[in-house]
């Protein structure tokens, strides 16, 4: 246990600062959710996760409807979700997500932005080896249930790591579990089946091995790391090196 967490817990995505980004990534989510299984959340379940996720960023509900209508407006763009791999400065590996309508005008954005910062975009496949593709949930805790028991019974629903927490910002106690990307349904049904109230869920890629790296190469790795993040396209971005201690 914890290697998971406190990478999460040391990432400063400052996208994610930046609400109105925020509610771009979850918004674009919501359309691809909702083109692939439909716009009825009671029969979607990505869509009601996302629906999820939207509340606990604090998103206008106009806007998540918004989202939703879009999957149907022949007019909108078509989003596709695509990965690009590659090493920035010092060999520090870069994992970036992107939805886009347009991959052509996306690789190459995203080929200039390495090339400009010292870096080399590089095959898709290359870097999964150094990245666990997790499925993140943060749940409230149910009374009467504890965190051993919870765990001993998701051990069966594909989770290998769960965290007690506490908000930041509200003060109130979390549940955050890391369970296999593949089995990210299995795990949502479990926690609606059981009452579990869920705030949020994501995909995250959580590196194998975290690089070290002097200031001065930190700062040259944050500027490409930045200018990625601030491609409209771009929804997600990893990365392994090893964040500075607080």
């Amino acid at each position: 246990m914890g290697r998971a967490f406190e990478y999460r817990k040391a990432r400063k995505l400052k996208r994610w600062g930046n609400m109105s980004r925020t509610f771009t990534r979850i918004g674009k989510e919501i359309t691809i959710a909702a083109k692939a299984g439909g716009p009825d959340p009671s029969t979607n379940p990505r869509l009601r996760a996302l629906m999820q996720n939207a509340k606990a960023a604090n998103m206008p509900k106009d806007t998540v409807e918004r989202a939703i209508k879009k999957a149907t407006d022949k007019d909108a763009g078509d989003y596709k979700e695509i990965t690009y791999e590659g090493y920035g400065p010092h060999g520090i590996a870069i994992f970036v997500e992107a939805a886009t309508d347009n991959n052509t005008r996306t690789v190459a954005n995203v080929r200039s932005y390495f090339t400009k910062h010292g870096g080399s975009l590089g095959t898709q496949g290359s870097l999964t080896f150094l990245f666990d593709h997790k499925s993140v949930f943060k749940i409230k805790p149910k009374e009467g249930v504890g965190l051993e028991d919870l765990e001993l019974e998701l051990i069966d629903y594909g989770v290998d790591e769960l965290e007690d927490i506490v908000d930041d910002e509200t003060g109130d106690e979390q549940v955050i579990l890391y369970g296999a990307f593949e089995e990210y349904a299995n795990i949502q049904k479990y926690l609606e089946d059981n009452g579990f109230e869920i705030i949020s869920s994501e995909f995250e890629r959580i590196p194998n091995d975290l690089k070290d790296v002097t200031p001065e190469q930190r700062a040259a790795i944050e500027k490409l790391l930045e200018r990625i993040e601030e491609d409209e396209d771009v929804q997600n971005v990893f990365h392994n090196m090893r964040e500075e201690a607080e």
